[in-house]
Parts: C-alpha cells; sequence; structure tokens
C-alpha cells in the first residue's frame, strides 16, 4: 500500500535497449488510477505506460546507499538495483569486489591491481567480515575460521564463465591458505601447493575467444589443515578435461599452452632431441591462428613449469620423459594418411613419412605396426578376427583418437603425481577447505557435448546454492523468533530430472552409444519421442527448422544444442591395437601410462575399443564418468560448508575497467546472484538492530527517548509510522522490514527534518538581518567619524607641502650654483697639468740618447771585470779540490796498509768461519771417534793374533823385560777404557735408534688402522652400489622382458592376420622375431666375500684402537686429577668467603639454588680480585658439558628476572673467552649458537610475558657489545677489575655477532606480538575516548554466514588500557636497564607496526571512514603521542610512524567539495600516497544528513597514478646494537 506514496519526486528505472536500465525522474506525482508515468530522462521526457499499480517501474535506491558494499543491503532489491550499484563500485571506486549475502562478486578488471600483497593478507587475517571491505581474502579468511571455530569442513566455490578470473581468485585463495596457514618462511607443504599452480595452467588451459588463460577443465582442491591450523596436506580432483582441444581449436583460439612453451624453447640444448619446430608447423598448434598471446613469454613460462615440476619432486629425467610424449603428440598430428583403392575404401601411410618415425623414436614403439593400426582395425565376427582397413577420413578420426588419449592419460598421470607430492607424513589431517573451480553457464552460437556437460554441472551447483540460500534464510528467522512462513524459489529439480533421470538425456545417449549402428540422429529422435511425443516435457524443445538438435530450458537461459559429435564425444574410445602398441614402448613413462588401462587408465579418460564388445561398455563413457564425479563432488560440498564467490567478465573486449550492463546482467542471472536478490526480497530483506534503528530515526519518535530502552521505543513508534503490520516484523535483537519500507522510513525522516530545517532556517534568517543592520548602523557612523578626520589630515598636508617646497627652491639654487664653481675649477686644473707635462716630456727626449751611451760602456766594463774574477775563482777551486785530493790518496793508501780495516771489511765472514770451523770439528771428532774405533778393532785383532800365536808358537828363549810388561798392560788399559766408551755411545745410539724404530711403527699402525677403515668403508659402499646395480638391472630386465612379450603378441597377431589374407598355403610361413624373445630368469643376488684373514686383522685393528682410546682417557682423567688438586689447594689458600663463591660453580644445582640470594656483583667482583679466582671459574666452567644450558635452560621465569641485569650474557661470555684461550674456536661458536637457540626457545614458550621478552632483549644487547669489544682487533680487558692480555688470540666474533644481528629483529617482532600489540590497533580505531560522538551506522550491514560473532558483554579495549600495557613494557625494559637508544628504537619498532596496522584497518573498512570517528582516532593518536614524549621516546623517531595515521583522521574532519578543499588535501596529507587519499574518499560515509559522500569529480581532481595502497606493517628498521 505504501508503494503509490513513494512515486513522489524520485527516480525510477526504466528498461533500456543499449544500457539494459537507465534512471529516469519522475515529474509528476502518480496516483492510483492513472494511467502512464510522466519521467524526465537526461536529454528529453517520456512517459511509461502503467496498467496497474504491478506495472510501476523499479524504484531507486536513496543516494545514501549509493556504493554499498553488500547488495542485499539495498533498500529495493532488483535487478537495475544490482546492476547499477555494481556499475559505481566498479567504474567509480574501482572497487572489484561486493558483497551479495552469502555471495562475492567479483569482476575481472582485466588489469593488475595492487591488493594482494602479504600487506593485504594481514590487514585481512583475524578480521570480521562485517568489518571488511568485500575481498576473496575475506571470504577466505572466513572459511579458515569457520574450519577453526566449528571444526567443519569448508568449500569456497567459484563459479563463472570463461575469462572472468575464476582461475585468479582460486590461486588468490591457494596463496592466503599458504601464508595463513604456514609460518613466514613457507613449508615445504605450502610451496607445493602454490607450485601446482603453473603445471595445471599449462597443461589444462588455453587461449579462447574470451580468454587468453582459460581453464578448460574444472578443478576442486582440498587444502587439509592440522590441529594448529597449519597445512598439512593437500589433493586435487579434475572434471571433464576438453581432449577434443588437443586435435582442433576454433578461430582465434589455441591449444593448450604447454605446446607453444615447448615449440618456443625447441633451441635450448636438451630440447633439440624432441625436433620440433615453430608452432605453425604443426596441425595441432596452427588451426587457430593465433601463435603468441601478447604479453605473455611462453620460454619463460616454461622455466617457470620446469621450477615447479622440480619443487613437485619431478626429476629432470622424467621431464624430459613428460615433454617427449607432448612433442610426440604434435607429430603425431603430421602424420600424413593418404586414401586408396578404387573407391577409396582403404588408406595408407608412407613408410618414409617423417612426423610418424619422430614419433615412434620419441615414444620407442614400431612405426611400421603404428603405421598399420592407424589405418586398420580389428573386428572378432563369430567367434574369429578380421582385419579390416579403414578409408582415409576414420583413419584420420583414428589418429586424433590416439592423440587425444595420449593425452589425457599424461593429464591424469600428472594430477596423480601432483596428489602423491601435496601429502605429507607430518600429522593428520583435522579439516580441509575445498576450492572448487568449475566452469560457469556457458552458451554459444553452436553448442555441443562440452556445453552440455557444464551446463549440467550449473544446474547441479545452482540447486544446491539455492537450497542453501533458502536454509540460511530460515535459520535467521527461526534464530530470530519469528513467525514465518515458507518462501517459494525456483527449484530446477526438472531440469535436472530431464538430463540425468531415468529415461533422461544421458540414458538414452548411452542407450545409442551401445548400439551397434548407433548415430547423432537416431539419438535425436529418441529424445523427441520420450520428451516431445509421449509425454511433453516443460524443459525440452525442438527447434522449427532443424531436426538435429535439441532446445533445453535452463534456469539461466535457453540453449539450443547440435547433436553432431555427441555418440563420439560420449564414447571416446581409441582402438586396442594402438593401445597395445604403446604399452610395448621403450619408454618407461609411456609404457606406465598404458599398462594398467583395464581398470585404472581408463577411468578418467574414456574408454579402449576392442574387437570384442564388453558387457560394460556404458560404464565407461565420458557422460556416466562426468555423472559419477559429479555426484561425488555435490556430496563433498553437501557435507561442508559452502561459500561461494561469483566471477563477472564485464566485456568480451578485454579492456581494463568497462563496463558492459548487457553481459553483465547476463552472466548475474546465469550465476544465480539475483535468485539471491529475489530469495532476500521475498522474506524481510532490510534488517536493523534496535540500537541502530533508533540511532537512526529517533528523529521520528516523540518526546524525549532514552537509548537504553531502544527495543521499546522501536515497539511504541513503528505501528504508528507503518500501519500494515505485514510489512515489519520484531525480533529478538532485530526489526526487519519488507522490501521498500526503509525508503518509506527514509522519506518520513527526511519530512521531518525538512520542516524542522525550515523553522530552524526562519530564527536564523531574522537573526541575521538584526546582525546586518547592526552592522550597517555601526559601519555609517564609523565612516563619518573617519571622512572628517580624512579632511582635516588634506589641510595640514597642504600647508607642509607648501613650507617644504620653498625650502627645496632654496636648496636646489645653492647645489646648482656650487656644482657649476666645481665644474670650472676642476677644468682649470686639468688644463695646467696637461701642459706641464708636455713641457717635461719634450726636457727628457733631449736627455735621453747620452744617458744610453753611458748605460751601454758601463755595461761592458762589468762584464770584463766580471770574467776575470770568475776565471781567477775556477783556477783557486782546482788548486784547492787537487790539494784535498792528494790528502784523501795518501788516506787510503794508509788504510788499506792497517789490518784493521780488513777486520772490520770480514766481520761478518768471521761468523761464517767460526761455522765452518764448529762443523770442521764436528766432522774431525767424528772422524776420530771412527777411526780410534778401527784402530781399537785392528789393535784387538793384532793384539788376538800374538796371543795366538803365543798360544800356539811359544819362544822359549825370549825374555820380556818390565819395562814392555808395563807398556802393555797400559797399553790394554787403555784400550778397555775406550771399548767402555765406544759401548756407552753405541748404547745411545740403539737407544735412540730404538725410539725411532717404535715412533715409526706407532705412525705405521695408525696409518695401517685408517687405510683399513677406509678399506672396510669402500668395500660397504661397493657392496651397497653392487647391490643396488644388481636389482636396477633386474627390474630393467623384468620391464625389457614384458616389452619385449607384448611386441612377441603384436608381430604374431600382424603375422596371423597376413597369413590369413595369404590363404591357407603361406600360413607355414612364420615371423622370425618371436624366436628372438628370450626369458630372463631374475638375477641371482651375489654378496661380497670376506676373507677370514681380513676379519681377523679388522678385529685386531679395533682393538687396537679401543685400547688406545682407553689409554687417552685414563692419562686425561689423570691430568683431571692433578688440576683439581691443585684447585682444592688454591681454595684452602683463599678466604673462606671464596670458597664458598667457587663451590656455587663447582655444585651447579647448589648455584642454581642460591642464585637469586647470594651471587649478587659486588660479592663476584671481590671473587675476581683474588688470587687464582678467575682461573677458579674459568676451569669449573669448562668441565660443564652442557654449559650453555647454564643461564638459559635451568632457571625458572621468577629466578631469571630476578637476576642482576646482563648476568646470563656475561657469565656466556667467560665461557667463550675461556674456550678462545684455549684455541678451541669451534666450541665458542657452538656456544654462541646454542645461546642463540636457547634465546629463541625461551622467547617462543613465554610469547606473552613482557619481563621474559625484555630480559634476553638486554642480554642479547651486552652478549653483543662484549664480543664486539673483545674481539681479537680490539684486545681489552674482560671488565674493568680483570686485565687479560691475552684474550681474543684465536677467536673472531663476526659469525657470532652476524647471528645476533638476525636474531635481533626476532627480539623486536616479540614485542610487536604481545598480547596488547593486536588490541592496541583496535582501542586506536575504535575507542570511545570522546563521549557522545559515537555514531549509528547509516547503512544496513547484514550479517553473513560463519562470520565470527561479535563477543556480546566483553570488555572492549581502550586507550587507557594499551597506555597501561605500554607502560608495563617500559618498566619492564628499564628494568633491565636497557640503553636509551635500543629503548627507542623498540618503541619506534612498536609503534611503526601499531600505526601501520591501524592506516590499513582504515583503509579497508567503511565504518571506520567518516567524521566522527576521524576525531576518535585524532584524540586517540594524541594521547599515544603524549604518552611517548613523556618519557622522552621522540628522539629515537617513534612519532614518524604516527603521522600517516594522524593525516588520515585530518582528512576524514576536512572539507571535501572545492577545489580549493583538493589543494588542501593534497598539501596537507605528505605522509599519505594519493591512492590512499583516494582510497579513504571513496570509503567516505556521511556522519549525518549535514554531511554528503565524497563527489566522483572531487576524487578525480585529486587521483594521480600511483600503485602504493596499503601501508607495509612488516617494516623492520635497522637495529643497532
Amino acid at each position: 500500500e505504501n508503494l503509490p506514496e513513494l512515486f513522489h519526486i524520485t527516480h525510477v528505472w526504466i528498461p533500456d535497449s543499449d544500457a539494459v536500465w537507465v534512471s529516469a525522474q519522475i515529474i509528476q506525482d502518480y496516483k492510483p488510477g492513472h494511467k502512464e508515468l510522466l519521467l524526465q530522462l537526461c536529454d528529453r521526457n517520456v512517459r511509461y505506460p502503467v496498467s496497474s499499480s504491478s506495472d510501476l517501474p523499479p524504484l531507486g535506491n536513496p543516494d545514501i546507499l549509493e556504493g554499498e558494499n553488500d547488495l542485499t543491503a539495498l533498500s529495493f532489491l532488483h535487478e537495475p538495483a544490482v546492476l547499477h550499484n555494481l556499475r559505481v563500485r566498479f567504474l567509480d571506486y574501482s572497487s572489484i569486489y561486493t558483497y551479495c549475502g552469502i555471495v562475492l562478486v567479483a569482476i575481472n578488471p582485466y588489469e593488475q591491481l595492487p591488493i594482494y600483497g602479504e600487506e593485504v593478507i594481514d590487514a585481512y587475517s583475524g578480521q570480521d567480515m562485517n568489518d571488511m571491505e568485500p575481498h576473496i581474502f575475506s571470504v577466505a579468511e572466513n572459511a579458515y575460521r569457520t574450519m577453526g571455530r566449528e571444526e567443519r569442513n569448508q568449500s569456497i566455490i567459484i563459479s563463472g564463465e570463461s575469462g572472468s578470473g575464476k582461475t585468479v581468485s582460486a590461486k588468490f585463495t591457494m596463496r592466503f591458505f599458504a601464508v595463513v596457514g604456514g609460518s613466514a618462511q613457507q613449508t615445504s607443504v605450502e610451496e607445493k601447493v602454490l607450485a601446482s599452480n603453473p603445471i595445471m595452467e599449462s597443461i589444462g588451459n588455453a587461449k579462447t575467444t574470451r580468454n587468453d588463460n582459460s581453464s578448460r577443465f574444472g578443478k576442486y582442491i582440498e587444502i587439509g589443515f592440522g590441529r594448529k591450523g597449519d597445512i598439512i596436506r593437500a589433493n586435487m580432483r579434475t572434471y571433464l578435461l576438453e581432449k577434443s582441444r588437443v586435435v582442433f581449436q576454433a578461430s582465434a583460439e589455441r591449444n593448450y599452452h604447454i605446446f607453444y612453451q615447448l615449440c618456443a624453447s625447441r633451441d635450448l640444448p636438451e630440447m633439440r632431441g624432441l625436433k620440433l619446430d615453430a608452432p605453425e608447423h604443426f596441425r595441432y598448434t596452427n588451426q587457430g591462428g593465433e601463435m603468441q598471446i601478447p604479453g605473455t613469454d611462453d620460454m619463460s613460462d616454461l622455466e617457470l613449469t620446469r621450477n615447479s615440476l622440480t619443487v613437485l619432486g619431478v626429476q629432470p629425467v622424467q621431464q624430459m620423459e613428460l615433454f617427449r610424449i607432448l612433442s610426440a603428440v604434435l607429430h603425431l598430428g603430421n602424420v600424413n594418411i593418404e586414401a586408396s583403392g578404387r573407391s577409396s575404401d582403404r588408406s595408407y601411410v608412407n613408410a618414409d613419412d617423417r612426423s610418424l618415425a619422430i614419433f615412434s623414436k620419441l615414444l620407442g614403439v614400431e612405426g611400421s605396426q603404428m603405421a598399420h593400426w592407424l589405418c586398420h582395425r580389428r573386428l572378432t565376427v563369430g567367434g574369429e578376427k578380421l582385419v579390416k582397413p579403414m578409408n582415409g577420413q576414420q583413419a584420420v578420426e583414428a589418429r586424433d583418437a590416439l592423440a587425444k588419449h595420449i593425452y589425457g592419460q599424461l593429464f591424469t598421470w600428472t594430477v596423480h603425481r601432483l596428489n602423491s607430492a601435496l601429502r605429507s607424513q607430518r600429522g593428520e589431517t583435522r579439516s580441509f577447505i575445498g576450492v572448487l573451480d568449475i566452469y560457469g553457464f556457458e552458451t554459444f552460437e553452436c553448442n555441443s557435448f562440452e556445453q552440455f556437460c557444464i551446463n549440467y554441472a550449473n544446474e547441479k551447483l545452482q540447486q544446491q546454492f539455492n537450497r542453501h540460500v533458502f536454509h540460511l534464510e530460515q535459520e535467521e528467522y527461526v534464530r530470530e523468533e519469528l513467525p514465518w512462513s515458507r518462501i517459494e524459489f525456483s527449484d530446477n529439480q526438472e531440469c535436472i530430472n530431464l538430463i540425468e533421470g531415468q529415461m533422461g538425456m544421458f540414458d538414452l545417449l548411452d542407450e545409442e552409444c551401445r548400439m551397434p549402428k548407433g548415430s547423432d540422429e537416431n539419438w535425436a529422435r529418441k529424445l523427441y519421442d520420450q520428451h516431445l511425443s509421449s509425454k511433453p516435457h516443460p524443459h525440452f524443445r525442438k527447434p522449427r527448422l532443424s531436426n538435429s538438435a535439441f532446445i533445453v530450458l535452463h534456469f539461466a537461459d535457453t540453449v539450443q544444442y547440435e547433436c553432431e559429435g555427441f555418440l563420439d564425444k560420449n564414447r571416446d574410445t581409441v582402438f586396442e591395437e594402438l593401445i597395445n602398441i604403446l604399452k610395448a614402448s621403450q619408454s618407461e613413462l609411456v609404457s606406465e601410462l598404458f599398462q594398467q588401462h583395464g581398470n585404472m587408465a581408463t577411468v578418467a579418460n574414456g574408454s579402449v575399443r576392442s574387437g570384442k564388445r564388453a558387457t560394460r561398455e556404458h560404464k565407461l563413457t565420458v557422460g556416466f564418468q562426468f555423472r559419477q564425479s559429479l555426484q561425488m563432488l555435490m556430496d563433498t560440498l553437501n557435507s561442508t560448508t559452502p561459500h561461494y564467490v561469483r566471477c563477472i567478465k564485464p566485456n568480451d573486449l578485454k579492456e581494463p575497467f568497462i563496463f558492459d550492463p548487457k553481459r553483465t546482467v547476463q552472466q548475474l542471472r546465469a550465476c544465480g546472484v539475483l535468485e539471491t536478490i529475489r530469495i532476500s526480497a521475498a522474506g524481510y530483506p532490510s534488517r536493523w538492530t534496535y540500537e541502530e534503528f533508533f540511532s537512526r530515526y529517533r528523529v521520528l519518535l516523540r518526546g524525549r527517548q532514552s537509548p537504553d530502552n531502544a527495543r521499546g521505543s522501536c515497539t511504541h513508534i513503528l505501528p504508528e509510522l507503518i500501519p500494515d503490520p505485514d510489512q515489519y516484523c520484531f525480533g529478538k535483537t532485530k526489526v526487519f522490514f519488507r522490501s521498500g519500507q526503509v525508503a518509506f522510513l527514509e522519506r518520513l525522516r527526511a519530512e521531518k527534518l525538512r520542516v524542522a530545517a525550515v523553522i530552524i532556517q526562519s530564527h536564523v534568517r531574522g537573526w541575521l538581518c538584526r546582525i546586518r543592520y547592526t552592522r550597517i548602523q555601526w559601519a555609517v557612523v564609523t565612516l563619518q567619524r573617519y571622512s572628517r578626520g580624512m579632511l582635516a589630515r588634506r589641510l595640514a598636508r597642504t600647508l607642509r607641502y607648501t613650507k617644504a617646497a620653498l625650502v627645496i627652491q632654496k636648496t636646489y639654487r645653492m647645489v646648482s650654483v656650487r656644482q657649476l664653481f666645481l665644474m670650472i675649477r676642476q677644468a682649470t686644473i686639468t688644463i695646467q697639468a696637461f701642459t706641464r707635462g708636455a713641457l717635461t716630456r719634450r726636457r727628457h727626449r733631449e736627455v735621453r740618447a747620452v744617458l744610453l751611451l753611458q748605460a751601454r760602456v758601463r755595461g761592458w766594463m762589468e762584464r770584463r771585470s766580471y770574467r776575470r774574477v770568475r776565471t781567477t775563482v775556477v783556477f783557486m777551486q782546482c788548486c784547492v779540490r787537487r790539494k784535498a785530493a792528494r790528502k784523501q790518496l795518501l788516506k787510503l793508501k794508509t788504510e788499506a796498509r792497517s789490518v784493521e780495516k780488513y777486520r772490520q771489511l770480514n766481520k761478518g765472514m768471521e761468523v761464517k768461519l767460526m761455522q765452518l770451523q764448529i762443523r770442521a770439528d764436528q766432522q774431525v771428532i767424528k772422524s776420530f771417534h771412527l777411526n780410534h774405533i778401527i784402530i781399537l778393532y785392528v789393535l784387538w785383532g793384532t793384539v788376538q793374533k800374538l796371543e795366538n800365536r803365543l798360544q800356539e808358537k811359544p819362544q822359549p828363549g825370549l825374555v820380556i823385560s818390565e819395562k814392555e810388561v808395563e807398556e802393555r798392560r797400559r797399553a790394554e788399559e787403555k784400550t778397555a777404557q775406550e771399548i767402555i766408551l765406544l759401548t756407552q755411545v753405541d748404547h745411545k745410539s740403539e737407544l735412540h735408534a730404538r725410539t725411532h724404530t717404535l715412533f715409526t711403527f706407532c705412525v705405521c699402525v695408525c696409518v695401517c688402522v685408517e687405510c683399513v677403515n677406509q678399506a672396510v668403508s669402500q668395500a660397504v659402499a661397493a657392496f651397497q652400489t653392487e647391490l643396488d646395480e644388481e636389482r636396477r638391472k633386474y627390474q630393467g630386465l623384468l620391464r625389457e622382458f614384458t616389452r619385449l612379450e607384448q611386441r612377441y603378441d603384436n608381430l604374431k597377431e600382424i603375422s596371423s592376420c597376413e597369413d590369413e589374407s595369404r590363404g591357407p598355403g603361406t600360413c607355414l610361413r612364420r615371423s622370425s622375431s618371436g624366436q628372438q624373445v628370450c626369458v630372463c630368469s631374475p638375477p641371482t643376488h651375489t654378496f661380497l666375500y670376506v676373507s677370514p684373514t681380513s676379519l681377523t686383522l679388522f678385529h685386531i685393528c679395533l682393538r687396537f684402537l679401543e685400547n688406545q682410546l682407553q689409554s687417552q682417557r685414563s692419562q686425561w682423567e689423570e691430568e683431571m686429577e692433578a688440576v683439581r688438586r691443585q684447585l682444592h689447594q688454591a681454595i684452602a689458600a683463599s678466604s673462606s668467603a671464596a670458597q664458598g663463591q667457587v663451590r656455587l660453580y663447582t655444585d651447579p644445582p647448589l648455584f642454581l639454588q642460591m642464585w637469586p640470594k647470594t651471587f649478587e656483583m659486588s660479592s663476584l667482583e671481590d671473587l675476581y680480585l683474588k688470587k687464582n679466582a678467575l682461573f677458579c671459574i674459568i676451569f669449573v666452567l669448562s668441565t660443564f658439558k652442557n654449559v650453555m644450558t647454564l643461564p638459559f635452560k635451568n632457571i625458572r621465569v621468577d629466578v631469571a628476572c630476578s637476576l642482576p641485569p646482563g648476568l646470563p650474557a656475561k657469565v656466556l661470555f667467560l665461557c667463550v673467552r675461556h674456550a678462545d684461550v684455549s684455541g678451541d674456536q669451534a666450541r665458542a661458536q657452538s656456544l654462541c649458537a646454542a645461546a642463540v637457540t636457547a634465546m629463541k626457545t625461551a622467547l617462543k614458550k613465554y610469547t606473552k610475558d613482557v619481563e621474559m621478552s625484555a630480559l634476553w632483549l638486554k642480554n642479547a644487547w651486552l652478549l653483543h657489545d662484549l664480543l664486539l669489544k673483545h674481539s681479537h682487533k680490539q684486545v681489552h680487558c674482560v671488565y674493568t677489575f680483570v686485565c687479560s692480555p691475552s684474550l681474543g688470540h684465536t677467536y673472531t666474533a663476526s659469525q657470532v655477532m652476524m647471528m645476533m644481528m638476525i636474531f635481533s629483529p626476532l627480539l623486536y617482532l616479540q614485542l610487536a606480538l604481545l598480547p596488547f600489540s593486536s588490541l592496541s590497533v583496535q582501542a586506536l580505531l575504535e575507542s570511545e575516548t570522546i563521549p557522545g560522538l559515537s555514531a549509528g551506522k547509516l547503512a544496513v550491514s547484514r550479517k553473513r554466514s560463519g562470520s565470527d560473532p561479535r563477543p556480546m558483554g566483553g570488555d572492549a579495549p581502550t586507550m587507557a588500557s594499551v597506555l597501561r600495557e605500554l607502560g608495563a613494557l617500559h618498566a619492564a625494559l628499564t628494568h633491565q636497564a636497557v640503553p636509551q637508544t635500543l629503548l627507542e628504537q623498540a618503541f619506534h619498532q612498536l609503534i611503526n607496526m601499531m600505526c601501520a596496522c591501524a592506516l590499513n584497518s582504515v583503509l579497508l573498512r567503511k565504518d571506520l571512514c567518516c567524521w566522527s570517528r576521524g576525531l576518535q582516532i585524532g584524540y586517540n593518536v594524541s594521547l599515544l603521542e603524549e604518552w611517548i614524549r613523556n618519557r622522552n621516546l621522540q628522539a629515537g623517531g617513534a612519532v614518524a610512524p604516527m603521522e600517516p595515521l594522524i593525516q588520515a583522521a585530518k582528512l576524514l574532519q576536512v572539507g571535501k567539495k572545492s577545489d580549493g578543499d583538493a589543494r588542501a588535501i593534497v598539501e596537507t596529507c605528505t605522509a599519505l600516497s594519493s591512492q590512499q587519499i583516494v582510497k579513504i574518499l571513496t570509503l567516505y560515509t556521511p556522519h549525518s544528513d549535514l554531511d554528503e559522500k565524497v563527489s566522483v569529480n572531487f576524487i578525480r581532481t585529486i587521483q594521480v597514478l600511483s600503485i602504493i595502497i596499503i601501508k607495509n606493517n612488516q617494516e623492520m628498521f635497522p637495529v643497532s646494537f
């Protein structure tokens, strides 16, 4: 009843042939009974015929709802309103995403937009859909959070026609999950998920007339998540690959990308063996006439595909196998099949066909067999096998079927390989999110089997979508406890039954495929008989002028299908003989693709037709497979919570930001968006909470009303405003309105405000007139006063001018006379000067000749005198020098005769002579000893001979005197002494020799042990290598046996067929190829033989090594025991206090217990001052095996925080320096690495602990500072009270300092990730610090399915709580004695993160872009800035990151109408980019009726080219320790 009342001076929508709908202004009020409506268009007036109220044109929404981000929030829900809102958002606001209830409408911009970076992912992560601007990331975040909250599987259904951006949307969705579900550094699973996209695009995407990168298959990707929300695995399912594109492409289209990528890379060294050429030379790639896509590089795309295959674990060898098969498909298309016979009923392939030879070589098959079976087929008739030749057309079809089958098998193998690579063993999958990227509704001029299957799938998806929307709508009513009746919606079950029901179109198609002579015409006649003659179906029609086509009335449009080719595409058969040839291929990958065709290879890629017709052949049709896979998909979707994304293609020109309303409306009807609108409009589409309704329409209430009783006020006022109770309904938390009622309330509110405005204007105008009269009266009096004063001043000025003129005249006359006198005087003086000069010059010329003559004579005399003096001086110098030379000669002769001179000259030679003399003496001594020994041996021998002679021949008559006896005795004693001396010398030499021999033996034993170890390891490795080689040989022989066996069967069949064709007489001629097949038995396993001698030697070496290690251990224990005794002696000598402190170090448990009580820095310094105390501490610390865990792992949190600041870093530094002094560089590095690891573990464990973060920030800085001070370049003391000049000899701290520099950003990030950091952003933007500025929402926001509910009754964060948390952090850092520069850096990074996240939220949330919220944000930021300045942190730059947020808050408050306002905004907002300014102005929402939305013209005056929209909140400032 209220609809006619709304047709007063408003705008409506009327149909138009070009723009679909145009806006028109009502210039004459409509009253019931009128037959026409007078409308005004932009260029003319029109009369719109109206027969009844139901024929009225659709009403336009209020201007306040223009550009709304949710279509269901519009007051009038109809097609023109949806189209207009999408156009405004797409063209004026450059927003490609819009909500439509639970559906996200995405319009393809055909341009790269900077809205998909990691900054945007961070901004949408963890946010509610109602708070953020529409985005694909918002849908992904909603699905991710719903999965984690409800522990239920989710599905994101992305649909749309070709070129609408489905693949890109699915890619960004998976990228969001990879970032949110992974770590900062992507793990292997996330990386593999992203790497699968280039592979599937290369083998499954192609260029069409509508899209340059169209997906020619449907896919459903399940991304599995673990309990912590991280990606565990992924799985991909594909649907209905368009295999016909492999052999045929329409005009201006291309084959799959992979073929053109291979042709572009044909010049690479590894690709030359594929014998590829330009794509123009291949039949399978040149049919469309498009060889290149503008803006793409096929060669670089192939490199990306190869890298992705490597990431997924496909080795380069297997990649080349894959490329060989793809190249073979191209060469197969160039095989020339020629007709033969009288009636051309036969065909053949030339034996020298180059393409067939290359194809056979690449796939490793027999070319002659392939050529034979391409032109023949085998039939089984009555149990006999017959070979029938095929004509040229049938052979070409067989060739194309083989190419399609090979590509289909390869596509399936690639998908299986991707799925196996995407499986992970990291844990059990708790739930998954499925991303469905499937083709949308398609209608072309000629629609075939592919379009029929695609539209059938869209019928099923639309039915599921309608039921889900209906279910959500009813759930909302039940939740709000509304009395509701069933909402009627269009159910397409009848159309689905027509296609898949009993005796439906698919059943009839499969039945016709089983017929021996089935044809497309027979199938069409069966369709006409079944669905037109016997029982006409409402969704089936027959074209008037065709008997081989049919029409189906789909939910989106009426489509006519041509029956030609339906049976062949549904069968998708390939002859078994060709498959058998491929099975016998020498290529491992080819044989793997076709070995298991019995039950697996044909499930997804069609059937293999043999001579014997199988009873289950109908199960292998493409239609049957597609129905099965689609039913599995629907079961999966029904078991999950769906989220819908509808992609729209704005134009067919592929031009950026061009909006074609005809194409858009067609797609909106096809994708179900308008059906969602219709279902919503059938109930209560407009929904307001009681608080929002009260805040908006309180002006319609009478008397003073309290916001606390908003529901009671709404219940009281609505019956008076809307008499019909059926137009609204009260729920628990919301009030519901039918379509158009919000616009009616807006009209009442505007009228009430207009009346109030008139009263206010009358009072204001009277007040202004009175003020104007008072100002005019005051102005007249002021003008009179100023006029009289001006006349008086003019008279006084005249008198002054007269007197001044007399003075000027007198002065001028005096000056002119004086100037004349001075001029005459100057002229007289000048004349006199010139006269006197002329006279003087004349006299000078007369005297000048005399002076010249005198000068020449005097010069000659002086030169002669000079020559004489110079000659004399030279002679005297020669005499003196001669005399001095003679004296020097005499002196040199005297010195030459002196010995001292020789001694000085040969002083260096004396040392050399002495050394030579010493060597000569040593040689003499050695030679003397040797000669002496020789003489002694000779003498001893002589004595022995003499004694023997005396004994043998005694001389009785010989008398020896006593003197001779005495001499002989002395000689014997001397000889005995010399023999003893020589014996001692020999003993020492022998000892040294034995020592040297023993040492050499030890070295040899060690070398032998090492050699034995190496020999044993080499023998084991050789045994393992030989074993693996034998296994590979065995597997290769098995494969070769299978291949040869298949070849034998093929040759046997060929020979049998030939024998049968030649007759019985020739059957005895058999092919000898069968005799060449030999059965290779599995090779026996060989084992490495090790002799008992080698084993014995090996055990001996091991026993020797064990004994050696035990001896070293005992020696080390003895040394340690000696050092411990020295330690106890040192402790006994020191004081009792020192003893107690040292015991703290020697006893780790006691040390850890007493650390916070007794281990103070003063006592430590006293201990260091004691004698040998530093040695004791370093020794005790060095005895701990895990000393690095002492200050990091075993200390409790409360104990660690109570330690003196920096104590763990100092203890670790002592340990590092001790290892450095000991020369153990590896141990020092391991200590520092373990320290950094322990710090990271502590930070990860105590993520929300402010004190722990401050503690390790201090210790990390102090450790870095100590290592920097005491590196080998600067040798200082450890502390001011300990001096050690030997520090820093071997260890360089560069690596440790590098580790600390890498670790330092983690510390700052730890501070940024504290609990109050995320809450601080919410407090900055939403905290109501200034009371009374809260503004109700002007637009209605509908709650979308699955979004996180707002916590009711929870305490919202405030600026006071945030400042308290910041104060606690500042106190913790101050307690740890963190330096001021480090403190400033920490707060600089923290404030930058807070302000960047806050600015990103402003850029992405429409509810924050209003005047009141800008004022609140500005005040909150000022509180934060004041807090920073009170603590003197502004010197480190902590205030600078606030400037963009401050300018954004000012931008929300300034005027936005005139060009001056635009210039002021550009000059003021210098910290914001122009794109950020435009984004804020686009999202600006009026605060009240006194405010207006920013016009498009105003935005265009500011907008300039820029690519930066989102501020990087991950920026890490350089940290200087």
